[in-house]
């Protein structure tokens, strides 16, 4: 017999800056923790006004995660300190596990027009913070869109939906992010594996979710409880949001800026070879 997962808490992203003076909006991060496990951080970075993000993310260090940029509008190009080079583009995704250590820059390739994606950060379990640095894209051309009953439609980024997988692969925290529109009042039901911690981001539009009579509206987090299945009520516009689930690690978070470990220790140690030039490991 299906449980359904109802709402435990509903929050509004808040404006932040990053990198080099990017406007965006926080949906949750260091002060969230553990309530998202393995997820540490989600931004939403939207503006048609170039001064909001033409700066970028110059180059900078990461350990002991993996980001993941989607982008739905616009252009940012990436490079990084194992050769990948890169223009990630309107529906394209790009997952990059740290891992032992990478150094990257994101910049938006464009000066006029709306950029918008999201970055959302995963943890990695203490095994694997160590490990050796992956890098993968994937065009949107690449990337399956499902239809559903009363014209929903999920772009399966990774993860399985409705027996179609996405194409991002070796991820080590078996991740499932979807990218969700659902017609105006349409009732959806969606099976989730029940050990999975699980969120939905409410992208544009508003619905209501198991649970809660209040609809949750744009930019809006929905941290769902336990069970194994959700239910989202599309309102009036309908609605377009991500869906993100992963198993949750249960370990330690140390966490200074753009890395992330278990203890205290670890993280002296990365900031100090960052220093003296040893951040990087070869084989």
């Amino acid at each position: 017999m299906s449980e359904f997962r109802e709402v435990k808490e509903i929050w509004q992203a808040k404006p932040a800056t990053d990198g080099a003076g990017v406007k965006l909006n926080r949906v949750f991060g260091y002060y969230e923790v553990p309530k998202l496990d393995p997820f540490l951080l989600l931004d939403d970075f939207r503006s048609e006004n170039p001064d909001d993000y033409i700066a970028g993310f110059p180059w900078h260090p990461h350990r002991g995660i993996e980001t993941v940029t989607y982008m739905i509008h616009g252009k940012v190009r990436h490079e990084d300190s194992i050769g990948s080079n890169g223009v990630i583009e309107g529906g394209d995704i790009q997952w990059m596990s740290a891992g032992s250590g990478i150094v990257h820059q994101e910049m938006p390739e464009q000066e006029k027009g709306l950029l918008w994606g999201f970055q959302l950060w995963a943890n990695l379990p203490q095994a694997n913070k160590m490990m050796k640095p992956l890098y993968q894209e994937y065009k949107a051309k690449d990337i399956p869109v499902v239809d559903g009953p009363h014209g929903l439609k999920v772009k399966v980024l990774a993860g399985t939906w409705n027996k179609v997988t996405g194409p991002v692969k070796n991820v080590t925290v078996k991740p499932t992010y979807l990218d969700a529109e659902v017609p105006p009042f349409a009732i959806s039901d969606w099976e989730i594996d029940p050990t999975h911690n699980v969120f939905a981001y409410v992208a544009k539009g508003s619905a209501t979710f198991q649970g809660k009579d209040q609809p949750a509206g744009e930019k809006s987090l929905v941290l769902f409880e336990k069970g194994n299945k959700i239910r989202i009520i599309a309102g009036q516009d309908g609605v377009r949001f991500l869906l993100i689930a992963g198993k949750p690690l249960g370990e330690p978070v140390a966490w200074r800026g753009p890395i992330v470990m278990n203890t205290d220790d670890e993280l002296r140690t990365a900031f100090e070879e960052y220093a003296n030039g040893t951040f990087l490991k070869t084989e």
